[in-house]
């Protein structure tokens, strides 16, 4: 059964900074895209960043030139680093994954619990 677990979030000031992981644990073959999505409270679920296996990626327009996501394959684990935090970056933190697992033929897509994130003074 493959899981994803997320680490890293918690309390921190405006400006500061926090780095995110999540480790994709279980019955892997193969880990296609991997992403990192967001809720605010009363808000709907919006991408924040995301890489492809080949190292390219993309971010919301809210977090560019702040947030930095990277991978390492190695260890079925993705990272984002979070730099300059502001309010408005409060949220639950989601990772997400195309997984394909041994024995297989497609890739499903997964998501971890969540990971909370507060920015305040």
């Amino acid at each position: 059964q493959v899981q994803l677990v997320e680490s890293g979030g918690g309390l921190v000031q405006p400006g500061g900074s926090l780095r995110l992981s999540c480790t994709a644990s279980g019955n892997i073959f193969s880990i296609n895209t991997m992403g990192w999505y967001r809720q605010a409270p009363g808000k709907q679920r919006e991408l924040v960043a995301r890489i492809t296996s080949g190292g390219s990626t993309n971010y919301a327009d809210s977090v560019k030139g702040r947030f930095t996501i990277s991978r390492d394959n190695a260890k079925n684990t993705v990272y984002l680093q979070m730099n300059t935090l502001k309010p408005e970056d409060t949220a639950v933190y989601y990772c997400n994954a195309d997984i394909g697992e041994l024995g297989y033929k497609v890739y499903m897509n997964y998501w971890g619990k969540g990971t909370l994130v507060t920015v305040s003074s």
